[in-house]
């Protein structure tokens, strides 16, 4: 009776997998409502990009404490307290000027109340009265926002990428700052890394035009940036203008970016602010109407306009005489959000298709090689029990396959590699198992009794060692990289795989048989 159910749930299993396993078959049509996933192939196999990116995290710090000033002194006028010129000094220091100091002891609990990750020094008092500070972050906020910014870094990327259209990517953080991509199937490897490694750090500056861009030495608190301005025959001309060196205003507080088009056909990006940042866009237009802002991207004006009037409703536009693919790209990383900080592209490979194709090309022919001379092997040296046992080695495959569908996992070529593994060790279980069956038969066992005893034996020592090499797989899908990951996937699985058939397929194939021998006993 056991046998019996047995044999049922092992044709069950087999029906299932068979059915998540063909479409990866060549030729086979898609059918409506059965599952129709296919295999991913890693890089090493479909060709594509590997990019290693180190991030500025330090940069990220100092773009938050120029924010904080900012805040710091929009905060003091909701207070009544009057904070002039808040400017980084040195990338740490956060410098801005109290005039009168008699609002200090208010400033103390503004600080205190509402900038707790600020280290304020003992202020310096100038002639007039006026008090001058210095402020830094603490050790804490630092480790805070270095780590924020990575991981903003690392989502920020990933929604590029997943806008982008690349399937199955590999996106991960490395020790020292750095992440590590994996494009498998990429198409156009140039805009992709230009894509990914833009920083597309939006910022808004109000333009010093009351100083000239030309003099050696400039005012404080004041720097020059390029600008690209159109010239003859629709081509930019670079130029400088001074800005003020704090920005007003980042692209964090965009919502939204989309491509659009002006009554000349150009193509510029309309922006999206949310909540905050239209309150402040607002405010700061509001503050400094007849005044030009400029808007920096990366560095460069794209252009600056003057402020007529308040700016209400959240909105404004960058245009910069980009083309239609230019448009797109740049809404789409400012609609994936700004980079917090800059990075660098410390490695990049690029795999062909074609040597990904004769990677699969050389992994099915060791493959083939492999099983073919281990099913001939043991049908020979078997009989007809060796036969069972190919049978069980096509089974585990088809599980195989199965399960990378089924899971959506990435077949890499030590992947490959690990399936040809379990080939060998798939075998090594039947093997254990007939070796003891024939023990058990040439101590005067009948077949049947010979069977169960086998199977029971050999079964503790094939867990054994089985689960031993399980763990190692664990190990190494925890704390490897995307290859070794998909050799872990593919051994786990194979293992897992050849384990039911080994010691549940089989022993239900061998009761059946061993009930029915009759005097010539099993062929094994």
């Amino acid at each position: 009776m056991a046998a019996r159910w047995r044999l049922l749930l092992s044709i069950l299993v087999f029906g299932l997998c068979l059915i998540y396993a063909l479409p990866n078959m060549p030729g086979i049509p898609a059918v409506p409502f059965l599952p129709s996933g296919k295999i991913n192939l890693g890089l090493d196999l479909k060709g594509g990009i590997h990019l290693t990116l180190g991030v500025e995290v330090g940069k990220a710090v100092t773009n938050a404490l120029a924010l904080a000033g900012q805040d710091l002194r929009r905060a003091g006028q909701e207070e009544k307290i009057v904070i002039l010129r808040p400017r980084v000094v040195g990338e740490t220091n956060l410098e801005f000027l109290l005039p009168r100091g008699a609002d200090e002891p208010k400033l103390r609990e503004l600080l205190a109340k509402h900038f707790p990750q600020l280290a304020v020094d003992v202020p310096m008092e100038g002639e007039s009265g006026q008090l001058r500070y210095v402020a830094r972050f603490t050790p804490d906020e630092i480790t805070r926002l270095e780590n924020m910014a990575l991981d903003q870094a690392l989502r920020t990327i990933r929604n590029r990428i997943d806008q982008f259209g690349v399937a199955e990517p590999d996106i991960r953080k490395q020790a020292g700052n750095r992440i590590q991509i994996q494009l498998p199937g990429i198409s156009d490897p140039s805009r992709a890394v230009q894509i990914i490694g833009q920083t597309a750090h939006l910022e808004f500056h109000l333009v010093r035009d009351d100083v000239d861009p030309t003099k050696p030495v400039l005012p404080p608190g004041v720097i020059t940036l390029p600008s690209l301005e159109r010239g003859p025959g629709n081509t930019q001309k670079e130029s400088r203008l001074p800005v003020e060196r704090d920005a007003m205003l980042t692209g964090e507080d965009v919502s939204d970016a989309r491509p659009s088009f002006d009554r000349m056909n150009q193509a510029y990006v309309s922006l999206n602010f949310n909540s905050r940042g239209a309150r402040i866009f607002e405010q700061l237009t509001g503050e400094n109407v007849g005044k030009r802002m400029a808007i920096v991207l990366d560095g460069k004006i794209y252009s600056a306009p003057v402020i007529r009037e308040r700016i209400g409703g959240g909105r404004a536009s960058i245009s910069g005489n980009f083309t239609t693919a230019e448009a797109q790209d740049l809404a789409i990383v400012l609609r994936a959000g700004s980079l917090p900080a800059p990075v660098t592209i410390l490695e990049e490979r690029t795999v062909g298709p074609s040597l990904g194709q004769e990677s699969i090309d050389s992994g099915i022919t060791a493959g083939l090689v492999g099983a073919g001379c281990v099913l001939v092997f043991m049908a020979i040296y078997y009989g007809m029990s060796g036969v069972i046992a190919d049978f069980m080695l096509c089974f585990t495959l088809l599980m195989i396959m199965a399960g990378l569908s089924a899971f959506g996992a990435t077949l890499t070529l030590p992947g490959i590699a690990g399936i040809v593994l379990t080939i060998g060790m798939a075998v090594d279980a039947n093997v254990l198992i007939y070796e003891r069956i024939r023990e058990e038969l040439h101590h005067g066992l009948t077949p049947l009794a010979a069977v169960s005893a086998g199977f029971e034996r050999a079964a503790i020592s094939i867990t054994d060692s089985n689960l031993t090499t399980i763990i190692a797989t664990v190990i190494l899908y925890q704390f490897g990289t995307g290859p070794i990951r998909g050799f872990a996937v593919t051994l786990s699985l194979g293992i897992i795989a050849s384990m039911f058939t080994a010691i549940f397929v089989s022993r239900a194939i061998f009761e059946s048989r061993a009930r029915s021998c009759g005097p010539k006993g099993l062929s094994i």
